[in-house]
């Protein structure tokens, strides 16, 4: 088994925790992990993106190679199309509708909303929205981790375990509103546009 992931976002969204979250998790699971170094963390708001690899088997190269993604998962709607060229024929694209429009010529949500939904596999998150309704605003990577799950080859429980060792240095309260994000992810995708 092997399971490749594209993280995108840009700096400030929590990129790093949902690779951290998903790694501990793999680990949890007894797979294996490479991770690529985080890219565009100079500066909050700049783009990010890192290459997750999960396997039951040694894994040679931390990078993905184009056109063999099993998963982009994003944290902002245009950054999630940035990396298309990498997901594979029958990979899953699930991202955030949650726009940050850090630049003045932000293309139109709208045509970034029919491309996603043009894809044979995709899921727009209404991520704030859902961490809102978990009880933080800042949980929206934990809402994204969720709504991956469904298509992660890990079992949730181990998620769940991840998430709370990762947050637990920052209270019970963290803990709690973060793995409600989780769970609300996971169940959105009922509801998701794809």
């Amino acid at each position: 088994m092997k399971y490749d992931v594209i993280l995108a976002g840009v700096g400030g969204q929590g990129v790093l925790s949902v690779a951290a979250i998903i790694a501990l998790g793999a680990m949890k699971d007894g797979l294996l992990v490479r991770q690529s170094e985080v890219h565009g963390m100079a500066q909050r708001g700049g783009a990010v993106q890192a290459h997750l690899r999960l396997s039951d088997r040694t894994i040679v190269s931390d990078l993905i190679g184009k056109a063999s993604a099993d998963m982009i998962l994003s944290m902002e709607p245009i950054e999630s199309l940035r990396y298309l060229e990498y997901l594979k024929a029958e990979g899953v694209l699930v991202t955030s509708s949650d726009p940050v429009k850090n630049i003045s010529s932000y293309p139109d949500l709208e045509g970034i909303y029919a491309k996603i939904r043009a894809l044979p596999t995709a899921c727009l998150i209404d991520a704030g929205e859902l961490a809102g309704q978990a009880g933080y605003a800042r949980s929206t990577n934990m809402v994204m981790v969720g709504a991956a799950s469904a298509y992660l080859p890990l079992k949730e429980n181990s998620l769940l375990a991840a998430i709370e060792e990762l947050f637990s240095r920052k209270g019970e309260k963290i803990v709690e509103v973060n793995q409600q994000a989780f769970k609300l992810g996971r169940d959105s995708l009922r509801t998701a546009s794809v």
